[in-house]
């Protein structure tokens, strides 16, 4: 996660942050089980704080990336809580374009479409809400929680995140990140690589902000998860019944083999729209496995019933 630092920050537990200390907590639902999960966790913590009133339910929408009808299941989740909810997207082509214009799809080692259509997006959504509260006569900088669903067990690289960080950038005011820039002007001046431990990331906090990042779920299994889903009654999408084992994009780049086919076989029309893309620009989806490739499985095979689930 960019600009992740951790801080040993008074009034910090080891697990539940100081909600009462954020003028604003952006909760990010995707529509999925996790976000789902990690909705109402933070709803649990929050009404114990009392400060159900600063949530807001943010979702990135990927437009025809993502599942059909994502975008009102999230909100349908926000409204049952009464939360308020907001939806961010990247200005300009959406993601099947995007990819086209670049000439390439992302993967694993170069996720651009996460920071384009979510990370960015979410971040013009900080700067609105300090816009608002600067409007109700707020002064100094404003501070915002930013809460996720991800979980260790998704992959190695989310096992390293750590459960509650600051979201760090050279122009962040704070001690910390003071701290670090200081290490790091040398460095700077001398055109030399700035060491690790006085990194200052590329955060979102500045000097009108300060974000830090929650995941409430982060240490959760899958079990924990569908167990809380279950029992707060909310209704989950449909690609769940159809057998995929998770609610990212159609089409995720690092999803199983399984999971691609059985997208393929519910959507074949977007799985036929990716391949067109690849034959243009002559770009794989994957080095492993081409468009094309998972549309004649999809077509040769009847509908698969075991959908693996993948690491991402």
């Amino acid at each position: 996660m960019a600009g992740q630092l951790a801080l040993d920050l008074p009034g910090f537990g080891p697990e539940v942050p100081d909600l009462a200390s954020y003028h604003r907590i952006v909760a990010n639902l995707s529509g999925g089980k996790d976000s789902i999960a990690m909705l109402v966790e933070l709803l649990a913590h929050a009404e114990a704080a009392g400060v159900t009133d600063r949530i807001v339910v943010v979702h990135a929408d990927l437009g025809d990336a993502e599942w059909e009808g994502t975008r009102d299941l999230a909100a349908e989740h926000a409204a049952a809580y009464g939360l308020r909810f907001e939806v961010v997207a990247r200005t300009g082509s959406g993601l099947i374009e995007r990819i086209e214009e670049r000439g390439m799809f992302p993967d694993a080692e170069n996720r651009w479409c996460t920071s384009d259509f979510k990370r960015g997006p979410v971040r013009r959504l900080f700067t609105a809400l300090v816009r608002e509260l600067e409007a109700a006569g707020h002064t100094g900088q404003v501070r915002i929680l930013n809460v996720m669903g991800l979980r260790a067990d998704e992959s190695p690289a989310r096992r390293k995140l750590i459960a509650f960080t600051h979201d760090g950038a050279w122009t962040c005011p704070c001690r910390e990140c003071r701290r670090r820039r200081a290490i790091a002007e040398p460095y700077k001046a001398k055109k030399l690589p700035v060491p690790k431990h006085a990194r200052t990331g590329h955060g979102a906090s500045n000097s009108l902000r300060h974000v830090d990042t929650w995941l409430p779920v982060h240490s959760w299994s899958t079990d924990d998860v569908w167990r809380t889903v279950r029992e707060s009654g909310l209704r989950v999408h449909d690609a769940y019944q159809a057998g995929m084992p998770r609610l990212s994009c159609v089409f995720c780049v690092l999803a199983s083999r399984s999971a691609l086919v059985r997208a393929a076989q519910l959507q074949p029309k977007k799985a036929a729209r990716y391949a067109a893309v690849e034959a243009k620009i002559g770009h794989r989806f994957r080095l492993d496995v081409s468009m094309a490739e998972i549309i004649a499985e999809a077509e040769a095979t009847p509908a698969v019933a075991a959908v693996a689930c993948w690491e991402g």
